[in-house]
């Protein structure tokens, strides 16, 4: 009785919106709403995660290693695999490309338990050591925000859409106090088209979940940086380098951790993916504490050290500590191995993104570059802390396909805007390297390979928005090879059809069609009606189309026939109706037009 007086208030208060509030205010409002609530879900899931590390970390030895780096990621990952697996009862991994599904395929609609599980499963993951990142898995709890106030307010699938990109572009707004970098990420990543309508819903949502997450947690840049030498000109060709440099370490880690994903995809028994995955982890993270969490200290170290004895203190807790000749060693290892704790992470049971690994392997790309550069004493100095930051930016870049998110986040993450050109020049040259070899980001590429991911191509998005399902004409009069010719001819004219499905009368499967040409010279002889029957003028099908195809398959169709109409079958090969050319072009339109109004 509550739940229906509940419901029955909320339809009071959505018809009093609707005619009391115009549609584009009220998304300002929503936009306000959706920044408050995932700069405050940003702020609880980094205070979760500073809790359990500081608890977990803060009698650790500096001087030797620590053999709880062999416990604590196996508990991490197995308390949030029982939690997704046992309460959530639903894969909340990847979760930007379950963003970029939901755009794609479901309307706009995420699941509501994403409000919160994300947060939950991937504090404990990264707080007990799984070496992720805690971007994305806020990214879809911002997203799932937008979307789930959206549906509640019975808001249109285009309006969800846009509060989707609303919610990502809060929480890494609000996550890492960039508001810029924010609706970069929603307009490269999430690719929502940018118009005046969509633009200031998302700088209002960003620029709120900024402030909030000054409030919350301090005006200080999440990274300390200090400039203490100035950028030269005469450095432009090292950062070049690096840029292409960062563009293949991007390579790296996006096809090694594919591959790596593929290996785990194979096993179905998810114990013996926890096995696996924390075990290769916990020693990983044993060998090379670097590794464990989301890896910022490290950042922190690399950015803001200026002599070996700091850069050293990267290998306390370890069992290479104080073997300062093993330094650079040291760092190339963990950018081998960072793609292995980080897939080991997700694939044992882990819940965590990818954003976190990025900023670390390109902070030590950075460093490893212009450290191995100086030591071949050129002319050109080339500043250690200055390369490693704007090697973050790099890799970035390359790893999400996304060069300004990559450039402004690096910039408002540690105030170096004093770098920008720098950070421009090794985002551009990153990306431009990586896109030689993968058209898609590590995001999107899960989608585009099943042709379900939407771009800019105006035309591409609005035929993977339409089913065939949608468009497909049922209730077709069919007709079996024994049909004659007196019966065609009637169904012709009582139909307006030109092709007419032959199907077999014991199981309605299709076995062929007839077309209105073929039978043309005999159809106004009446005397030989019953002299022919369908099997006589039956053609094979032109081009099987299943309900299940895509629209640009059944485009394809269309093109190689040069047909207006094709039959569709269900999974086992019935008849279930015709897809019409004309109907297509006709609701293409319909959707084109609802998507470009401001």
């Amino acid at each position: 009785m509550k739940h229906l007086d509940t419901h029955n208030l909320l339809d009071k208060v959505v018809r009093w919106r609707m005619a009391h509030i115009p549609d584009r205010r009220f998304i300002l409002f929503l936009s306000f709403l959706v920044g408050i609530f995932t700069a405050l879900a940003a702020y609880i899931l980094k205070l979760l995660i500073h809790f359990f590390q500081h608890f977990l970390t803060l009698n650790f030895s500096q001087d030797g290693a620590n053999g709880l780096y062999l416990v604590y990621p196996i508990v991490g990952i197995l308390l949030s695999g029982c939690f997704v697996r046992y309460v959530v009862r639903d894969d909340i991994s990847h979760g930007v490309t379950k963003i970029l599904f939901a755009i794609a395929g479901r309307k706009g609609r995420i699941k509501r338990h994403n409000i919160w599980s994300s947060i939950c499963a991937s504090s404990v993951t990264i707080g007990f050591g799984g070496s992720v990142g805690a971007e994305a898995p806020i990214v879809l709890t911002g997203s799932a925000i937008g979307s789930n106030l959206g549906s509640l307010f019975r808001m249109d699938h285009k309006t969800l859409m846009l509060l989707i990109g609303c919610g990502a572009a809060g929480a890494v707004a609000g996550i890492f106090k960039a508001p810029i970098a924010g609706l970069c990420f929603t307009l490269e990543v999430l690719m929502i088209d940018l118009t005046m309508a969509s633009l200031l819903p998302l700088l209002v949502t960003s620029v709120t979940a900024a402030i909030l997450s000054y409030i919350l947690m301090g005006t200080d840049s999440i990274f300390n940086f200090n400039l203490d030498q100035e950028f030269l000109m005469r450095r432009i060709p090292y950062v070049i380098l690096l840029g292409i440099f960062c563009g293949l370490v991007s390579l790296y880690f996006t096809r090694a951790m594919n591959w790596i994903e593929g290996i785990f995809g194979r096993w179905k028994n998810p114990w013996k993916r926890f096995a696996l995955g924390s075990c290769i982890l916990s020693v990983l993270i044993f060998l090379f504490p670097p590794l464990y969490g989301e890896g910022y200290d490290t950042i922190e170290l690399l950015i803001n050290g200026t002599t070996p004895g700091e850069w050293d203190s990267v290998m306390d807790n370890s069992l290479f500590y104080n073997s300062s000749s093993y330094l650079l060693l040291y760092l190339m290892l963990i950018v081998l191995l960072k793609v292995f704790a980080s897939s080991a992470t997700n694939g044992g049971g882990g819940c965590g993104g990818i954003f976190a690994p990025s900023l670390f392997l390109g902070c030590i790309a950075g460093f490893i570059f212009s450290h191995f550069c100086n030591s071949f004493d050129f002319t050109v100095y080339c500043p250690e802390k200055n390369f490693a930051l704007i090697g973050m930016a790099g890799v970035m870049s390359g790893v999400m396909h996304a060069p300004l998110t990559g450039i402004f986040l690096i910039a408002e993450l540690t105030g170096g805007y004093d770098l920008l050109l720098p950070l421009m020049i090794c985002s551009v040259c990153s990306y431009l390297t990586i896109i030689l070899f993968e058209p898609h980001s590590i995001y999107s590429m899960r989608l585009a390979k099943k042709g379900q991911l939407l771009t800019h191509h105006t035309d591409k998005n609005m035929l993977r928005l339409m089913t065939v399902d949608t468009v497909l004409e049922r209730n077709e009069r069919t007709i079996t090879k024994d049909t004659d010719l007196r019966e065609i001819v009637n169904l012709i004219s009582r139909f307006n059809r030109n092709v007419l499905p032959v199907v077999n009368k014991d199981n309605n499967k299709l076995i062929g069609v007839v077309n209105l040409d073929d039978i043309r010279n005999v159809m106004f002889r009446p005397e030989l009606y019953h002299r022919y029957t369908a099997e006589q003028f039956m053609k094979p099908i032109p081009f099987p189309l299943s309900i299940t195809d895509t629209m640009e398959q059944v485009m394809h169709a269309f093109e190689v026939t040069k047909s207006w109409e094709l039959p569709v079958v269900d999974g086992d090969g019935t008849f279930a109706g015709f897809v019409i050319k004309s109907k297509i072009l006709e609701t293409y339109r319909r959707m084109l037009i609802h998507y470009s109004e401001d």
